[in-house]
């Protein structure tokens, strides 16, 4: 995959302990990258960090990336190729409850990350992780593209806005200069195994049907551009790639990796999908209670992704639930965690080298 880019190179990922981060981090490894991790310990028990083992094939680091010293010091030991910044405080309700921590995580973090690769001699590529919420979102029915305004109406959307602007001043001001490329990337709602976190539909979904209760939904009717977590994954992977290459620059942007119209659906109809896939459970609708804000639409353009780097998502909203539900059917089974994930990853590969994505189109010949 990937041509081989990534073997024995030097890659740091923050919040490698988190979901996305774990996922990303077990696909570097595959990949024989030399990756250091830097992060929190695991926010939920269990955790999917935990549950691969990850810690026993990587160097891990417990720190803050509040702590502008601790980030320098890890990256001076690590002297990372490549970056990925993953590290934030990701849940949109705990943004109301705790608003101060989610800004200083996610823009303040940020700017220390970004602060210690500009002290860091050879980083030469760094991709930052924001969301799809980072858009001024006007409820309208077309996808936001990478040119439209940066806002967010909750803490957690407003300061993943900021922090594109972050990103987007250090390019200008301080890495075009010295020709490091830093790219900034805007996925969908990702689902996938191994995720835990609290408020989110597929971790209450499990939890809910291994104890015979019903899935409760708080907004049914919220649309959102649905993918597997390997879907953004596999654009990091590839837009990194092509950062490093001769072309390089031109690819220091924001880019959105989101899925097709027909992945883009309300809760419920996600709901539904994740009940007939387990093969047991029920929908039912919350009791009408003051809830805090969430978007009622949101979708993505990725024609840019498309046409420039030739990535397009692989698995539909099915495909992408059935694999999750495969997962943590494992999982139930006390089954090998490790090996599903490997094999997810690598039947995700085939795939889209079935569809002759550029990043995989190799391994079809290989077949």
């Amino acid at each position: 995959m990937f041509d081989g880019f990534y073997k024995g190179r030097r890659i740091l990922v923050t919040g490698h302990t988190g979901f996305k981060g774990s996922w990303l981090s077990q696909w570097l490894i595959q990949l024989g990258a030399e990756v250091t991790g830097l992060a929190l310990p695991p926010a939920t028990t269990p955790s999917l960090f935990a549950e691969l083992g990850l810690e026993r094939f990587l160097t891990h680091h417990t720190a803050d990336v509040r702590n502008a010293g601790a980030i320098a010091s890890v990256l001076s030991t690590a002297r990372p190729e490549i970056v990925f910044h993953l590290a934030a405080q990701p849940l949109v309700r705990e943004s109301y409850r705790d608003p101060k921590s989610t800004f200083d995580i996610n823009v303040g973090g940020t700017v220390n990350v970004l602060e210690a690769i500009r002290g860091t001699p050879g980083v030469a590529v760094c991709v930052v992780v924001t969301t799809d919420k980072c858009y001024e979102n006007r409820e309208w029915p077309w996808g936001y593209r990478e040119i439209d305004p940066m806002g967010g109406h909750d803490p957690y959307s407003a300061s993943k806005g900021a922090a594109e602007l972050v990103v987007a001043s250090y390019r200008r001001s301080f890495f075009a200069k010295n020709g490091l490329r830093i790219a900034s990337a805007r996925a969908g709602n990702v689902i996938g195994g191994g995720d835990w976190a609290k408020d989110r539909i597929v971790t209450d979904f499990i939890r809910r049907i291994g104890a015979g209760g019903d899935l409760e939904l708080r907004n049914p009717k919220a649309t959102r551009p649905w993918q597997h977590v390997l879907e953004p994954l596999s654009g990091y992977l590839h837009l990194a790639r092509m950062l490093a290459s001769d072309q390089g620059a031109r690819f220091a942007e924001a880019w959105n990796f989101g899925p097709d119209d027909e992945s883009v659906i309300p809760v419920e109809a996600l709901a539904r999908l994740l009940v007939k896939a387990w093969g047991a459970g029920r929908v039912i609708t919350a009791a009408a209670s003051h809830q805090p804000h969430e978007a009622g639409l949101l979708k993505l353009d990725c024609s840019k992704a498309a046409h420039e780097l030739g990535w397009r998502g692989v698995w539909g909203v099915a495909q992408a639930v059935n694999q999750t539900v495969s997962w943590y059917r494992q999982h139930a089974e006390s089954g090998d965690l490790a090996e599903i994930t490997s094999r997810q990853i690598s039947m995700y590969a085939r795939d889209a080298a079935a569809r002759g994505l550029p990043w995989a189109d190799h391994l079809e010949a290989k077949a």
